[in-house]
């Protein structure tokens, strides 16, 4: 398994391509009509969007992205099995967010909120 290792200049690039990303999206819902305030306030966070690049890239570096895509469209599908694949997905990406936490501390608060709805205790 491939650690996670993130430079201070990695991660202010990083949040500078995530800076650009939140701008533009913001632009593209207010230009669309939504409120200035309501946009600002219901697009993630600059970090929120680092997180969920380095996850993405580590799903790619260990071989895991397809699998773990398919499992979340699976969970989404409803079917009798949905369930199992949505806590097999989120074990993975709980897994992934501790591993970018320990990493990246200033990361921390964002892990949190992109952990904050996976379910990683069996019912």
């Amino acid at each position: 398994m491939n650690a996670l290792h993130l430079t201070t200049e990695r991660l202010v690039q990083l949040r500078s391509d995530a800076r650009l990303e939140r701008e533009t999206i913001m632009e593209h819902l207010v230009r669309d009509g939504e409120d200035p305030a309501i946009a600002y306030a219901e697009t993630p966070e600059v970090d929120d969007f680092v997180v969920r690049a380095l996850r993405d890239e580590m799903l790619e570096d260990r071989g895991l992205l397809a699998e773990f895509g398919l499992a979340r469209l699976a969970a989404r599908a409803g079917g009798s099995d949905a369930r199992i694949h949505q806590q097999n997905a989120d074990r993975v990406e709980f897994e992934l967010l501790r591993e970018i936490a320990a990493s990246a501390p200033p990361l921390t608060v964002a892990v949190w909120r992109a952990g904050q709805e996976l379910q990683v205790h069996g019912d």
